[in-house]
Formats: C-alpha cells, structure tokens, sequence
C-alpha cells in the first residue's frame, strides 16, 4: 500500500519537470520536483533529506537534459523553417523568371 504514493509523487515530479522556458527555470522546477520526490522515497527508509539531496540532484540533471533536448529541437524546426522560406523564394523566383 506504501507503493502508490511513490508512485504519484513520481508522476506529479515528472509533469513539473518540463515546466519553465529558460534552462534556469526547467532547472529549478526539475530539481525542486526531485527533491519532493527523493524526500517521498527517502522517508519511506527514514532518510529524508539525503532522498531529497539526491532526488534534487538527479532532478535538476534531468530537467537540464530535458532542456538542451528542447533547445535542439527548437534549432532544427528553426533550420527546416528557414530552408522551407529560402525555397519558396527560389521558386517564386523562378516562377516569376519563364
């Protein structure tokens, strides 16, 4: 019965990780949620704050590669985006040429 409380404390920190548009922000939460979490499961062996020290650290690592995997995504829409605009103009250019 002690299980599905980790359960939800794991699955609430996982939806706040994404939170926030700047790495500090996406950050913060990631650690902050994994603090909760650490500080859940900890409790549970009668050490809560080193399962929150680490549950903040593997938090605040999760939600920074969450982030730079966002950044990336953002930079390849950002590229397709711009060679879509550069060939509408090479064939409105053409076009415009016959």
């Amino acid at each position: 019965m002690k299980t599905i409380p980790f359960f939800v404390t794991a699955i609430l920190a996982a939806t706040l990780i994404g939170c926030g548009t700047t790495t500090a922000s996406r950050t913060t939460s990631g650690a902050a949620a994994g603090a909760a979490a650490g500080a859940a499961i900890g409790s549970a062996s009668a050490n809560a704050g080193r399962g929150a020290l680490i549950g903040a650290g593997v938090g605040a690592l999760g939600a920074f590669a969450y982030d730079q995997h966002e950044k990336e995504l953002q930079q390849q829409r950002d590229r397709e985006a711009w060679e879509a605009q550069r060939n509408q103009q090479l064939y409105q250019q053409q076009s415009t040429s016959y």
